[in-house]
Order: C-alpha cells, then structure tokens, then sequence
C-alpha cells in the first residue's frame, strides 16, 4: 500500500473532562496533526495518491475554519453553557472528550468522509500533537 501525508499545525484551547490532573482546566496547544491519505485505486498517472493541496483543502482548511483559534468543550461538560454564553463565537462544543486521541478519531471517522468524498481517498491515519513530546495516532 502507497500513502500520502501532509501535517498542519493549528492552535487551540481545550479542557479535558474529568481528567485527574491539571488538564481539567481550561488550557491550550499548538497542535500538529498529520493526515496519511491512500488511495483505493494506488496511484493516479503522475504517481501520486493524491496532490498534496488536494489533502490542504480537503482537511488542513477544515481545521483551520472549525478548530483553529477555538476552545474545544465535550458536549457533556457541566461547563458548556457557560463558557457558550461568554465566547459564543469561539466555543466548538465536541461530542467526544477533546483528547488527542479522540481528536484523531473524530477526523478519521466523521470529517475525513465528507471532506475527501469526492476524491477516491480515505484518511487511513491520523496523528494528533499536542506538543512535541505527546501524540496519539488512529488509525483505520
């Protein structure tokens, strides 16, 4: 099998619910998040799974409209209305935990498919970086 992959770095906040440490609270990142797309048909007649701006408008430019200078909140957190009610514009109210691993879950199985539905690929991989030390990769 080929792959592909392209990274984009994004910043954020987030909070971890019920986390047992200090990631309970309201806190932030420089994230890294690296995309390995494949192709079901390998590679089209240049050799490539898919051009790599291809993989920048499909899902680079999605984090950077949804998730790029925004809090990030579990949808279950008792903190959500208030935190809605202060900074209506800047809340993305998840309905996972926003760890990284739950993160990479999220945009292999909910985004990717809408984002490269149209291009014959499928993110196989996803590796987010909260910071340079720590990363938490899914995978199909």
């Amino acid at each position: 099998m080929i792959t592909a992959t392209r990274y984009h770095d994004f910043s954020a906040g987030h909070k971890v619910t019920g986390h047992e440490n200090k990631c309970r609270h309201l806190h932030g990142h420089n994230y890294r998040v690296h995309f390995t797309i494949r192709s079901d048909v390998g590679v089209d007649n240049l050799g490539r799974v898919l051009d790599f701006s291809a993989i920048k408008s499909s899902l680079c430019e999605w984090l950077e409209s949804e998730w790029d200078h925004r809090f990030l909140v579990y949808a279950g957190d008792s903190d959500v209305s208030v935190l809605q009610r202060h900074f209506p514009d800047d809340v993305v109210v998840t309905p996972f935990n926003p760890t990284a691993e739950n993160m990479a879950r999220y945009l292999v199985e909910t985004v990717a498919p809408r984002q490269l539905e149209t291009t014959g690929c499928e993110l196989v991989r996803c590796t987010v970086e909260e910071t340079r030390k720590c990363q938490a990769t899914f995978s199909r």
